[in-house]
């Protein structure tokens, strides 16, 4: 295992454009310097809108700041300073099994991330089998992420912008068979060049469920670091040490977020 990790952090560097052999952190939490080119790059972005009680609707709080919002501001930071320490741009989010909230969390994150002005964030909504982003949004792209892994269409025209610093690359309609795609180096490929080209200081990639299919085994070798969403009674820890040891083999677990958790109040007891 340790091996195989080496040889993960010497690819993942390699991709980066950094000295496999240096372990030097300090220059790798820089937020490269943007130039105008960039900015004229997101500016030209599809932007995009959404109501306050549509996103209160889909447990989305993190567009403004306030009570509800505070559990996801803890996880933005805990996640921003991880990463930052360790060099890292690209985070994963999965779950063992369906319905545990991942793409709420994934939103959730962009959006909090998103008042952070002097960021930039890109979400890329990879459940291809069962995409949601746009559900959560109401909004329907001119094409699906697809063409933009497949090289048809350029991610500018494809991506849309919430706010000035959150771009967002959704799917459209449900793939059958999305690993081909996922697996594919041209994906990988495809993926450096929006990072080149966009210079983000974080990519969150919304991935399927672990456990029901081959889809975030295949493109796990994609991201830098993991975070698990497992759900409070309904997540068995069968399934969520399952995921947990699969991951690890392919990238690192950043950390694990329990979601719907019910808590007592005092001399009372719990749901």
């Amino acid at each position: 295992m340790e091996k195989l990790q080496t040889a993960l952090d010497k690819a993942r560097k390699a991709r980066e454009g950094q000295d496999p052999d240096t372990d030097s952190i300090t220059a790798s939490v820089k937020t490269p310097q943007r130039t105008t080119d960039v900015d004229d790059l997101w500016a030209e972005l599809t932007p995009f809108d959404v109501s306050a009680e549509q996103l209160e609707g889909r447990r989305v709080h993190t567009q403004v700041a306030g009570a509800k919002a505070t559990s996801y501001d803890i996880l933005r930071t805990k996640v921003l300073l991880q990463m930052r320490q360790q060099g890292w741009k690209r985070i994963a989010i999965t779950s063992p099994m369906p319905s545990s909230g991942k793409t709420t969390t994934a939103c959730n994150l962009a959006l909090g991330l998103g008042r952070q002005s002097d960021l930039r964030s890109i979400v890329l909504d990879l459940d291809l089998r069962d995409p949601s982003i746009s559900k959560f949004f109401d909004v329907t792209p001119p094409s699906g992420i697809d063409d933009v892994l497949t090289g048809k269409v350029d991610f500018k025209d494809q991506a849309m912008r919430f706010g000035d610093n959150v771009a967002f690359s959704m799917a459209t309609i449900p793939d059958a068979d999305p690993t081909r795609l996922l697996l594919a180096e041209e994906t990988g490929e495809v993926l450096d060049n929006i990072e080149n080209r966009y210079q983000p200081d974080i990519m969150i990639f919304d991935l399927p469920s672990m456990l029901v299919n081959d889809d975030t085994r295949a493109f796990l070798k994609n991201v830098d670091c993991a975070l698990i969403v497992v759900r409070a009674s309904k997540t068995r820890y069968g399934q969520f040490d399952a995921c947990e040891k699969e991951i690890a083999q392919q990238t690192n677990v950043l950390g694990t977020v329990l979601n719907a958790y019910r808590y007592a109040e005092p001399g009372k007891m719990g749901e």
